[in-house]
C-alpha cells in the first residue's frame, strides 16, 4: 500500500466519525481551527514568505504572486471565514421531502455527508482552509492537493488545523494534505476510488480539464472561466464601462473576472469612449477584433483565435465586435465555460432573450461578474463555482458539498 493510499483509507476512517459528529463538535472544532490560525499565524506568514520567494524567482507572474501571498489582514479574513462557517446552518440531517405511500412506507429524503472529499487545486493557500472548513462542517474528511508554489504554506496550515480538530476529539485525519507534489501523487489520487467519493478540481482550465479527462473518481468541474460583458446597443454606456472596469480590474486572477468585451457595433467607438480612461488605470492590454481595431487604434492589438478561449487571469482583455444580441450569445455559446456571463442592456426584451438563451451558471443584467461567489450570494463560504449541471451548479456552498439517501420506515410492508 503506498504512501497516499495509506493517507485515503485513514480519511476513510475519519470520515465516518466527522459524518457522525453532531453540529456542536463540528463547530468546536472550526472556532479551534480559527483561534489557533491567528494564534500561529508568525508561522504561517514565515512558510508563505518562503513560497512567495521561490515564486519570485520562478519569474511568476504578479497576479498569481497576489493570488499566492499571505498578509495578517488576509489570515485574520482566513480564519473569520472558518467562523463564519461554523455560524452557518449544518446541512446534515436535514428532511428534503417526506411521503407516505398509500401500502403505509413513510420515505424521507434526508441530507447525508459525501463521504472523502478530493480537492486538486493550485497557489491559493487559503484555499486549503476554506476547502477544510466547508468539507468539516458538511460532515466529510477531504485529501488536499495543493500546488508546488505553496507547498510551505499549506504544509504550514494543515498541521495547524489538524492539531486543532484533535484537540476537541475529532479525528485529526479529517483533514489531510498530500506531500508529494509531482504529477504521478495527482494521477494516484485520481484513481483513488476505493477511499475518495468525489474530486474536486479548483484553478486553471488545463488542471480542471485535466482531471476531468483523466479522473476514474467522480469529478465536480469548478472555476474555468471564459467570462463574457456583452454591451448593447440599447446599454447605458457610463455604467458599462463601470461593470466592465470592476468584472475585469477589480481582481484580475479570479475565475469569475471577465475575459471578453463583446460591443454592438453601433455603440463600439461611444462606448471605449467612456470604458477606456478607466481600463488604462491599470494598463489592460486589449487583444481586439477587425472592427475594434479601427476604433481602438494603437491602443491595442490584434487579437488571435486563441485569445477567444484564454482565460488571463491578468490584466488582458479580448475584445469582440458584434452585430447585436443574437450574434453575442452564439459567441458565447461557442467559447464561454459557463461560468458567468453578463449583459448591459435598458431594453427588458433583449435581457429577457439574453438570460434565456446563455447557458452559465450565472447570467448577469446590469451587474458584474465578480458577483458569482458564495458569500456574495448569500451562501457563505463556497468551495469553488461549479460549471457543470451535475451534481451541483454556480457557487458550492455548504448544501452542495452534501448528497441524500432515502429512510424509509414501515411496519411490516413487503413486496
Amino acid at each position: 500500500m503506498t504512501a497516499l493510499m495509506q493517507q485515503g483509507a485513514a480519511a476513510k476512517k475519519a470520515s465516518a466519525l466527522t459524518a457522525l459528529a453532531g453540529t456542536d463538535l463540528k463547530n468546536k472544532a472550526l472556532h479551534a481551527v480559527a483561534d489557533s490560525i491567528e494564534k500561529r499565524a508568525d508561522e504561517w506568514l514565515a512558510a508563505n514568505a518562503a513560497d512567495i520567494k521561490a515564486a519570485e524567482e520562478s519569474g511568476m507572474s504578479t497576479s498569481m504572486l497576489d493570488r499566492l501571498r499571505l498578509t495578517p489582514e488576509r489570515i485574520s479574513d482566513v480564519a473569520n471565514g472558518v467562523r463564519h462557517v461554523a455560524a452557518l446552518p449544518d446541512p446534515i440531517g436535514d428532511v428534503l421531502r417526506t411521503e407516505v405511500r398509500p401500502n403505509g412506507l413513510q420515505i424521507k429524503r434526508v441530507r447525508v455527508p459525501l463521504g472523502v472529499i478530493g480537492i486538486i487545486y493550485e497557489a491559493r493557500p487559503n484555499v486549503t482552509v476554506d476547502a477544510a472548513a466547508l468539507c468539516l462542517k458538511a460532515g466529510s474528511a477531504c485529501i488536499l492537493r495543493g500546488g508546488k508554489e505553496a507547498i510551505n504554506s499549506n504544509r504550514c496550515v494543515v498541521e495547524i488545523m489538524r492539531e486543532a480538530i484533535s484537540s476537541v476529539g475529532l479525528p485529526e485525519d479529517s483533514v489531510s494534505l498530500v506531500q508529494d507534489i509531482s504529477r504521478e501523487s495527482a494521477s494516484e489520487l485520481m484513481a483513488m476510488t476505493e477511499y475518495v467519493d468525489v474530486l474536486i478540481p479548483r484553478g486553471g482550465a488545463s488542471l480542471i480539464r485535466a482531471v476531468a479527462a483523466n479522473s476514474k473518481v467522480p469529478v465536480i468541474r469548478t472555476g474555468e472561466g471564459v467570462c463574457h460583458v456583452y454591451i448593447d446597443k440599447d446599454a447605458d454606456l457610463s455604467m458599462g464601462a463601470k461593470i466592465l472596469y470592476n468584472a475585469k480590474c477589480s481582481r484580475p486572477s479570479v475565475c469569475n473576472a471577465a475575459e471578453c468585451i463583446l460591443v454592438h457595433e453601433d455603440v463600439i467607438k461611444d462606448f471605449f469612449k467612456e470604458a477606456l480612461p478607466l481600463l488604462d488605470q491599470k494598463n489592460v492590454v486589449l487583444r481586439a477584433d477587425e472592427k475594434a481595431l479601427a476604433v481602438l487604434g494603437d491602443r491595442a492589438v490584434p487579437a488571435t483565435d486563441e485569445d477567444w478561449d484564454t482565460e488571463y487571469g491578468d490584466f488582458i482583455l479580448a475584445v469582440k465586435t458584434v452585430s447585436g444580441p443574437d450574434e453575442a450569445c452564439d459567441f458565447i455559446s461557442k467559447h464561454g465555460t459557463g461560468h458567468s456571463e453578463a449583459i448591459v442592456t435598458e431594453n427588458a426584451e433583449t435581457a429577457d432573450r439574453f438570460l434565456q438563451a446563455v447557458d452559465a451558471a450565472a447570467v448577469y443584467v446590469n451587474a458584474s461578474t465578480r458577483f458569482t461567489d458564495g458569500g456574495e450570494f448569500g451562501m457563505g463560504a463556497e468551495i469553488g463555482i461549479s460549471t457543470q449541471k451535475l451534481h451541483a451548479r454556480g457557487p458550492m456552498g455548504l448544501e452542495e458539498m452534501t448528497s441524500y439517501k432515502y429512510v424509509v420506515t414501515g411496519n411490516g410492508q413487503v413486496r
